[in-house]
């Protein structure tokens, strides 16, 4: 379980303070995903960092009783001069697992090539992604998050073995996704929310987040 507190979250932009969230409670159950939808510019990067450890509350608590996953496309775990032989391998013994598991496993689904034995620092954005998601996907998790604004991978292969990994994941596992747009979490989301002006709504279905959301963002 995932569970949020009346938790506050804002910012000081230099001349005003912008809120992310505003004594928001709710709670993210094991076994049923959750899409939040939120226009661009409102914090759905803050709001899943907060929810993965990576950004603390102003105010209120962030409950984790399960195995929260850092975002998809954090890079902050590995270190750009070592290759990903050598962060794959690190990672893996930081969460206790096989390291020659969780490299075959980087290798086999990357695709880079004589490109794993060099440094990360010398990797295009694409290459990045496509290490950092199956470093993800490599490591077990109760709930996985998605930020769709995070750096994606343009390769068609990687992304059908990886769309594939995720999906037969989302049997067992628990997906929570922010994004702008109802299409993209109709693939991942039972239930789903909308943030805006740092309330967030809960509801059962999308359908009925995607109504307020249109009338909210088109009023």
């Amino acid at each position: 379980m995932l569970e949020f507190n009346n938790v506050s979250k804002s910012f000081w932009t230099g001349s005003q303070r912008k809120v992310i969230l505003e004594k928001v409670s709710f709670r993210v159950e094991l076994g049923t995903s959750l899409g939040i939808l939120a226009p661009n510019g409102t914090g759905k990067t803050t709001l899943i960092n907060m929810m993965s450890g990576l950004e603390k509350p102003d105010e209120g608590t962030v409950l984790r009783t399960c195995k929260v996953s850092f975002p998809l496309g954090f890079m902050g775990g590995v270190v750009g001069r070592h290759s990903a032989v050598e962060n794959s391998r690190y990672i893996a013994r930081l969460y206790g697992l096989e390291p020659d598991y969780v490299e075959a496993f980087c290798r086999w689904l990357c695709n880079l090539g004589e490109y794993f034995e060099q440094p990360l620092g010398t990797y295009s954005q694409g290459m990045r992604a496509r290490f950092s998601f199956a470093l993800l996907l490599a490591l077990d998790f109760d709930i996985y998050l998605i930020d769709e604004g995070m750096p994606s991978s343009t390769d068609v292969e990687f992304n059908r073995k990886a769309g594939e990994i995720l999906r037969d994941r989302l049997q067992t596992t628990t997906v929570i996704i922010v994004s702008h747009q109802a299409q993209t979490l109709e693939k991942f989301a039972r239930s789903a929310a909308v943030l805006i002006d740092g309330k967030l709504e809960m509801f059962d279905t999308l359908e009925e987040a995607k109504q307020l959301y249109d009338y909210q963002t088109q009023s």
